[in-house]
């Protein structure tokens, strides 16, 4: 696959986890979390903010690999 189709790939799949990501997880807190302690909802907002990052780190480590043919 050339670079620059798996680099748009990639850029439509970012956007797309991080739009699914804050939708849930805004759901999620306006069901059950908007009662809970405040303490519990700094580590959620904490937690749930900082996630996103590792399904993204999958997918730009997809997108910077190596072309088949160069290797």
């Amino acid at each position: 696959m050339p670079p620059r189709l798996r680099k748009l790939i990639g850029m439509i799949l970012l956007v797309t986890i991080v739009i699914v990501w804050a939708l849930f997880f805004m759901a999620l807190a306006q069901g059950r979390i908007k009662d809970a302690a405040r303490m519990w909802q700094l580590i959620y907002y904490v937690v749930a903010g900082m996630g996103w990052v590792l399904p993204a780190m999958v997918v730009i480590r997809w997108m910077e690999k190596k072309p088949d043919d160069a290797e």
